[in-house]
């Protein structure tokens, strides 16, 4: 029996409308609220005849405010988390390509490359990786889950799932409350476009 996944980007904090690399006790402020809250009729409806749903989340507070938005008592699963961003966390980008440009430029272009004390993408992906491919094999019953997480881990999934080359993270544009549908069987995990508006066969 399949396992259907949806994994979900958390709504916009003024961090990302900043610029900013996020602070992982950062919470959703108003606007980011009222995106979660407008975005949770969605998800209602997505999951409508859907008998049992497991419901997990990052540990970063932007996560886990979307989770209640949508309705949900989320389980945190660290393997969800955001990208490392080591000595970078709550700077601008501006600031950065100021101070340390090659770094940012490698960063942006290098999935092997990470910001200092950090984590790169290909470790993300790696972590990802793994964690799907867990999900895959211990979850036999088959039952719909819906994580709640960041751009980063969604980017991972979709290069894991497709066996895209880890460079290719730099094509791959993930906003605000993106929604991926992903099902596991037996030739592994495969992306169902059409699931993010309806999750049944």
């Amino acid at each position: 029996m399949q396992t259907r996944l949806w994994l979900v980007s958390h709504a916009s904090t003024a961090a990302q409308r900043s610029a900013t690399f996020a602070d992982t006790n950062e919470p959703l402020d108003a606007r980011g609220l009222a995106e979660a809250n407008a975005f949770a009729q969605r998800v209602r409806f997505a999951l409508d005849g859907v008998d049992e749903v497991r419901v997990l989340t990052s540990p970063a507070a932007c996560a886990r405010d979307t989770a209640r938005a949508f309705g949900f008592d989320a389980t945190v699963a660290t393997e969800l988390a955001d990208t490392d961003y080591g000595e970078w966390q709550r700077m601008r980008v501006a600031e950065i390509a100021t101070q340390a440009p090659q770094a940012l430029d490698a960063w942006l272009r290098d999935p092997a490359a990470a910001p200092p004390r950090g984590e790169s993408f290909e470790a993300v992906l790696a972590r990802v990786g793994a964690w799907l491919d867990a999900l895959a094999s211990n979850d036999p019953a088959g039952r719909a889950v819906v994580a709640i997480t960041h751009a980063a881990v969604l980017r991972a999934a979709l290069i894991h799932v497709l066996h895209a080359p880890p460079a290719a993270f730099t094509q791959i544009e993930i906003a605000p409350l993106t929604t991926i549908g992903l099902r596991s069987s037996k030739r592994g995990w495969t992306w169902w476009p059409h699931a993010q508006a309806n999750p049944h066969p």
